[in-house]
Parts: C-alpha cells; sequence; structure tokens
C-alpha cells in the first residue's frame, strides 16, 4: 500500500506521462512494430477501485510502455464493489480472447475464498506481476521490544494489540500466520488504512503493526518506527540489518502485491505475448522509477506469468487456510 500523498504525486505525473507518451505514439506511428496486436480492438484493464486511487495509477503507469510493446491501444474501467466481487463478474462476462485483464490485488483472493463473487482462483491466469511490496513488523521507537524475541515474551504476559488495515486483510492474515509460528498473543485492531494503523503505533495506541516497506520507509529511516522483522524469504539490500521470518525459522511470507490476470481459457500464445510486452513494459524505466518512490526495485517486483500465476495460486491457498483458521469462512 503506497502512500497517498505519494499516490496523489505520482497521479499527476501520469497524466502528463501520458500527454507525452500519446504525442510520440502519433510521431512514430510508421515506426516498425514490435509485435502483432493482441487484439482487433483496444484492451480493457479493469480495476476494482476508484479511479485515482492506487491500482488505478499502478495500471496507467504499466500501460505507457504496455502500449507500444503490444502495439495495443489500452484503456481503465472501473467496476467497483463488493471488494473485488463486481470486477471479477464483470470480467467473467467477457470472451477469453486476452482482450481483457484484471487488475489483481489480495483483496482479490480473499473475495474469491469467501465465496463472495461467481470467480473461481481456477478461472484466471497471472499474466504479470507489476509490485511486490513487503512487510515489516514495526514497534514504536520508546517499545521495550528490541526484538522479534523481546515482543513473544511480551505476548506471554499480555495480549498485545496489533494495528490491521482490515480484520481478514492482508496484515490480519500475515499477522495470524506469524503468530502461529512464533506463538504470540494479539489482538487485532482494525483502522482502514496502513497509514492510520502507523499513526496509532506513534501515538501509543497499539503495541505492534505491519506496515509494507513503501508505507514505514520514512518512518524507520528517521527512527519514529523500529522494525524487528521482515516477513520474506530474503533480506532486502536497503535493509540489511533487519532479519527475515525465515531466517528466524518462521515460514511466513506477507507483501502486497499488484498484478494482471486474464480469463483461464485464453489461448496459451495470447497468455505469453500479454505477459512478453507487460514485463517488458514495466521494466523500462518509466515504471521503474515509478516504483522507486516507493522503495520498490523492478528486480524484486515484476514478474512474469510463470512466477505470478504460482505465486497467485499459492497465496490464495494460504489465504483460504488463515481465513478458516481465523473464522472467517468455514
Amino acid at each position: 500500500m503506497i502512500p497517498i500523498n505519494t499516490l496523489k504525486k505520482t497521479a499527476i505525473a501520469v497524466c502528463a506521462s501520458f500527454a507525452l507518451s500519446s504525442s510520440v505514439m502519433a510521431a512514430s506511428h510508421g515506426d516498425k512494430k514490435e509485435a502483432t496486436p493482441v487484439c482487433d480492438k483496444p484492451i480493457e484493464v479493469v480495476i476494482h477501485s476508484s479511479y485515482g486511487g492506487g491500482t488505478d495509477v499502478t495500471a496507467r503507469m504499466m500501460m505507457i510502455r504496455s502500449r507500444r510493446t503490444l502495439d495495443q491501444d489500452m484503456f481503465v474501467i472501473s467496476k467497483r464493489g463488493g471488494s473485488g466481487a463486481k470486477a471479477q463478474n464483470y470480467v467473467l462476462s467477457k470472451p477469453a480472447d486476452g482482450c481483457t485483464i484484471m487488475a489483481l490485488t489480495q483483496s482479490h483472493l480473499y473475495t474469491m475464498a469467501q465465496g463472495k463473487s461467481d470467480m473461481k482462483i481456477d478461472d484466471i491466469v497471472g499474466v504479470a506481476r507489476a509490485m511486490d511490496d513487503p512487510t515489516f513488523l514495526v514497534v514504536g521507537a520508546k517499545s521495550e521490544a528490541k526484538t522479534l524475541e523481546d515482543l513473544v515474551a511480551a505476548s506471554k504476559k499480555r495480549t498485545l494489540n496489533f494495528g490491521v488495515a482490515q480484520v481478514g486483510g492482508t496484515e490480519h492474515i500475515g499477522l495470524a500466520q506469524l503468530s502461529k509460528a512464533a506463538g504470540i498473543k494479539f489482538k487485532v485492531v482494525p483502522f482502514g488504512s496502513g497509514g492510520e494503523m502507523l499513526q496509532a503505533l506513534l501515538s501509543g495506541a497499539i503495541d505492534a503493526t505491519l506496515p509494507n516497506v513503501s508505507e514505514a520507509a520514512t518512518l524507520i529511516a528517521d527512527g519514529s518506527v523500529r522494525p524487528l522483522v521482515l516477513l520474506a524469504e530474503e533480506r532486502l539490500p536497503d535493509y540489511p540489518d533487519v532479519r527475515t521470518s525465515f531466517e528466524m525459522g518462521y515460514e511466513v511470507k506477507t507483501s502486497t502485491t499488484r498484478g494482471y490476470a486474464v480469463l483461464a481459457k485464453t489461448p496459451k500464445d495470447k497468455i505469453d505475448q500479454i505477459s512478453k510486452g507487460m514485463v517488458k513494459a514495466m521494466q523500462h524505466e518509466v515504471f521503474a522509477n515509478y516504483l522507486a518512490t516507493a522503495g520498490l526495485k523492478v528486480e524484486t517486483s515484476v514478474a512474469g506469468t510463470e512466477v505470478w500465476d504460482k505465486g497467485l495460486k499459492e497465496e490464495y491457498a494460504k489465504a483460504a487456510e488463515a481465513l478458516k483458521e481465523l473464522g472467517i469462512i468455514k
């Protein structure tokens, strides 16, 4: 989850970039094509949130270069409602021809797992991942917990209050998995957003929370919060002293991801074409600079259909299991 101020600034840059890219495309119409178009009509990129939000901005940044690499016009269409249910049902109503691409976040997986839409996880194939924003477990600078071990020990004496964006959301599921592995006694307090979680931590209203790298970077840099663990397999180059959950013996991985999928019945050659074109587009400096504003890198964020689809299916299975253990689904 990228901070709202960053999103607003990036949205302005997006508009400027689109104006520039449209001019460039018009001027270079006669240039050699990089690929045969996927469709004979513009590709719809379906988002489940409002225009101007993180999913919308990320999609538009992806499209700046994907229009060129796919030699294909593209546009964003918002289908809001039901935590992704309306967008999923809309995509299901479209032909499996690669001309409709769905923007995905974990919210879609939770909606599917809870049976809130007609879409099932096997109805889609992930074509490209755009963003992988790992999660820290952090405490305030004044906290007596200097390590994760300290926090675990403290939770044995009293149940700790952890801030999450929403019950049954990404942070809640990650916390549930870590608590099961490490033996942390906790109570969740939902706040609605990552920014509000961190504000509550700074005020002392909660004991700990689980922000993404993009959310916590500034506060870690100025010493306002202390990261105790990164819920990932490998350490981040920018945070070499922060241990990972995996190296501590807890196979818990949590991150906020954004990516794209098409219907599973889409011809394989079109899936591969879309994946290759979008990955090439997002490896360009235009998208790389966008990721950098959130403290992320192309190398660890952007991935093609093989990696992304496998990750989606694994994330779905873990989410479904966690939601059952939390009593949210049967």
